[in-house]
């Protein structure tokens, strides 16, 4: 027999209340787990037993899914709105900035503007001047031309310039124009730089004079760097003059403008020796040794005494009657008998 109420015989019976808030909050807390970094959570504290505490409800957690899915709960809802009402209760009242709203005109443009430009120069200041004639026949009403000057590194369209500049023009619902001319100082002053508008004709005339460049002879010279090269651009500089030689030393003998009378004269040499070479003065430097002889062995022709500055050494004397040994010398004769 089937049944109308219930579960199917065999399925475990209908899940209570309490099975559900299980599963609920299960759900909760896998959903949680993945949407939500509890590293970034100000509330989320986990305490010395190791288990998870909420700052802001004061309730003990045993785990993270279960204070997951208590963030999920309505007492931790309601919570958080009473602080952010409280906190934006008691936070100082600050004014809102203020912001311009600039609209933004959307014209559709005709064209460009017929123009006229003058070149002038002024022979008493040695001043060149441009003379701009600019015609808006259909300008709107009540508006005015505008003009401006540009730097050739703020335009996009040429390759930058740094001689030259732009003076723009520029009215609704023409197109803007601009004319390049030499990045020289303009003359401000009130005489020679002026513009006008003349609403009849339609005409806006604007004239300008560029400033003179001082002379180069009035510029004072460039200082010296600090090490004795010249500034960059400067003229060379001449070469130092060449110091001249020395003087020849004065030749050996009396000073030049020294008196002549009364001077001692040198000692004359020693007379040689006859069996040595000179003595040496005194204060003398050693003599080089004599060079070896070229044959006859190392000992050939060698002088006892001279290797060292010293007279040579006599040979023995022998006496009388007595022969020396290898130098063939005999004893003299006797005496005849006188008696």
């Amino acid at each position: 027999m089937d049944r109308e109420w219930g579960s199917k015989p065999g399925s475990g019976g209908a899940a209570s209340a309490q099975n559900e808030a299980i599963d609920r909050r299960e759900r909760l807390r896998r959903l949680a787990l993945e949407t939500i970094d509890l590293a970034k959570d100000p509330y989320f504290m986990r305490n010395h037993l190791g288990s998870y505490e909420c700052k802001l409800c004061l309730t003990l957690h045993n785990n993270e899914g279960n204070y997951l899915a208590h963030t999920q709960g309505k007492r931790h809802q309601t919570n958080l709105a009473k602080r952010a009402a409280r906190e934006a209760k008691e936070a100082p009242a600050q004014p809102q900035p203020h912001k311009r709203k600039i609209s933004l005109k959307k014209s559709v443009k005709i064209g460009r503007p017929g123009y006229r430009v003058t070149k002038q120069f002024d022979p008493e200041t040695k001043q060149r001047s441009l003379l701009f004639q600019i015609e808006y026949p259909e300008i709107e009403d009540n508006t005015k031309p505008r003009h401006r000057f540009m730097s050739s590194f703020e335009q996009k369209i040429q390759a930058f310039d740094k001689r030259y500049q732009f003076l723009l023009f520029a009215a609704e619902p023409y197109e803007i124009i601009a004319f390049q001319v030499p990045s020289t100082e303009i003359d401000k002053s009130t005489p020679k730089f002026f513009s006008h508008w003349d609403p009849d004709s339609k005409m806006f005339t604007l004239q300008l004079y560029f400033k003179t460049k001082p002379p180069e002879a009035n510029k004072p010279p460039p200082p010296p760097a600090a090490n004795g090269t010249s500034a960059p651009g400067a003229p060379p500089r001449p070469p130092p003059p060449q110091d001249l030689p020395p003087p020849p030393p004065p030749p050996q003998g009396h000073p030049p403008g020294a008196p002549t009378g009364n001077v001692p004269r040198p000692l004359p040499p020693p007379p040689p020796m006859a069996n040595g070479p000179r003595p040496m003065p005194p204060g003398a430097n050693l003599p080089a040794p004599p060079p070896p002889p070229v044959g006859g062995g190392s000992m050939a022709n060698f002088t006892p005494g001279m290797q060292m500055g010293r007279p040579p050494m006599q040979p023995p004397q022998s006496f009388a009657g007595q022969q020396m040994h290898g130098q063939g010398v005999h004893p003299p004769p006797p005496p005849p008998n006188m008696g």
